[in-house]
């Protein structure tokens, strides 16, 4: 029977430090729970750390919960907006992304090198300034689909492609080029050697994506605001900023709100996190 390892006394003081910092970067999230289960009476008079040093002495209340998902708030029907809008914006350009991913890698073509750089060159544009001319090209003078889930869509995969295909470029080209060297001498077509050979080897990578992309869309308020408003379609990014009224009203009901919309991420950042440090490491420095 093997013996656990020990801790080496060298690494007591990197344990240390990295306790501390797992401590503070928690304490944020931990005040906004306790928050969310106080009166707005109590989140007015006194801090959160209060119920903790007298937990007995607090009032304690899930009224904020209630208020956020069948009250005001409205969040249950955001909820599933979020979830029409993420998951679709999150498949559509992955499988996209892909593709061209693996003609980037094995393929040959005129101009592939110029046309690669293209796409990493438009990850630094800011987003915000294709805002107008989305607006009138998605509007009623145009296509008249603003307002819709497919302009938001759409809006997403234009925006998210130039990071997928990086990422997912860098990962194929760290794949064994003799396993597609066979599939060739076995006969097989590329869109064959894509979705049996190099799609099941890139989960890693299409994972690591799948979560940021699926983060960054559910957190998104710009896009969600400007392209699908703020009524029954709205997110529930959206519909949490609407809770803090002009007057600041509603502002017990925001740390609920907040745990609300995110469990969903935790949810898929848990559940593909070990595929997460392995997807984008991988390639880093191969490309």
């Amino acid at each position: 029977m093997s013996e656990a390892p020990s801790i080496k006394p060298r690494n007591i003081p990197a344990w240390i430090i990295m306790i501390g910092l797992v401590v503070l970067w928690s304490i944020p999230t931990i005040g906004l729970l306790i928050t969310s289960f106080r009166p707005v009476d109590d989140q007015v008079s006194t801090g959160w750390w209060t119920a903790v040093i007298n937990p007995f002495g607090s009032g304690w209340t899930l009224e904020n919960y209630r208020g956020v998902l069948t009250g005001s708030g409205n969040m249950a029907n955001a909820f599933l907006n979020s979830l029409v809008v993420g998951i679709p914006a999150t498949i559509i350009p992955i499988m996209f992304a892909a593709f061209a991913a693996y003609a980037f890698t094995f393929m040959r073509f005129p101009g592939r090198e110029v046309l690669f750089i293209i796409i990493v060159a438009v990850m630094v544009v800011p987003i915000q300034v294709a805002f107008v001319p989305m607006l009138d090209l998605l509007g009623p003078n145009n296509l008249n689909i603003n307002g819709q889930y497919l302009a938001v869509w759409i809006l997403h995969t234009g925006f998210g492609m130039p990071l997928a295909i990086y990422t997912l470029r860098n990962y194929m080209s760290t794949l064994p080029g003799t396993v597609i060297e066979s599939a060739k001498i076995d006969g097989a077509t590329h869109f064959q050697t894509f979705w049996r050979l190099i799609v099941p080897m890139s989960v890693p990578a299409i994972a690591a994506f799948a979560i940021l992309q699926f983060i960054w869309v559910w957190n998104d308020l710009l896009i969600a605001l400007l392209f699908l408003g703020s009524g029954d379609s709205a997110t529930v990014i959206v519909a949490l900023q609407a809770l803090l009224g002009a007057q600041g009203q509603g502002r017990e009901l925001l740390p609920a709100g907040a745990f609300v919309s995110m469990a969903v991420p935790m949810l898929v950042f848990f559940s593909l996190q070990r595929f997460f440090v392995r997807g984008l490491t991988a390639g880093a420095v191969k490309g």
